[in-house]
């Protein structure tokens, strides 16, 4: 469970990686002196990432393995309040156990794979007098949709834990404004990393992979306004 920090002074290790400027100590400063007031930081340690896009991620199986990562685009971009609600957005998927529902889906989504491809095995070295023509073709079409349905339910699960760790966050911070700004400057400011992988991009904050014609079907994140409006409109609740 996220706890208020009672010693002020006590603020996680800072450790910049994939440093490739002169820079890195003045950037190290300064996003200390950023979550010296911020509550929410209380035991985690965070990582910066040398990247001009505008990002955060959060990892680890429970809050006591847990880290928090942010670019050096993220601290040029945001201002304090907006700082605030991204790491607290991120602290909130380390809250909600996040990293073992993904675990736990893409479990599911293999199973859904390996139980398809042995019932068209079954189909295509059944006796072939007694096979069906019909049930063949429907046993094509499932190994071939059943994949796709699978990473479609993968990512619909991912992007409503986006929504859950957006409502955590402001939960946390009891400013949902913050956090919603921070959404619309990124909507503004949607650059892809220099790294990507889509093997972890649900990690990350806001989409990090370069949009393409079917991104908005397999995104892992929902869109950047429908987030902010979500939280407008929700205000009152936080």
């Amino acid at each position: 469970e996220i706890c208020l920090n009672e010693n002020t002074d006590e603020i996680p290790d800072i450790i910049e990686i994939d440093a490739a400027s002169n820079n890195g100590v003045d950037e190290i400063r300064e996003l200390k002196n950023k979550i010296k007031l911020m509550p929410v930081m209380c035991k985690y340690k965070v990582y910066i990432i040398d990247d001009p896009a505008p990002n955060a991620f959060a990892t680890g199986r429970d809050p006591k393995h847990a880290i928090v990562g942010v670019t050096t685009g993220l601290l040029e971009l945001m201002d304090d309040n907006e700082l605030e609600g991204v790491i607290a957005h991120e602290i909130g998927h380390i809250q909600n156990y996040d990293i073992r529902v993904s675990m736990i889906t893409f479990g599911l989504v293999s199973a859904i794979g390996i139980l398809s491809d042995i019932a068209i095995r079954m189909l295509f070295f059944s006796n072939s007098e007694n096979r069906n023509p019909f049930t063949l073709i429907i046993g094509v079409v499932v190994l071939i949709l059943a994949p796709i349905i699978a990473i479609m339910i993968q990512m619909a699960v991912s992007r409503q834990r986006e929504y859950l760790a957006d409502s955590t966050g402001a939960m946390t911070t009891r400013n949902p404004e913050g956090l919603a700004n921070a959404l619309d400057k990124l909507s503004q400011n949607t650059i892809p990393m220099k790294r990507q992988n889509s093997a972890s991009a649900h990690l990350f904050f806001s989409n990090p992979l370069k949009k393409s014609t079917f991104s908005g079907l397999f995104s892992t994140h929902p869109p950047l306004a429908d987030r902010s409006e979500r939280l407008r409109s929700n205000q009152d609740k936080f």
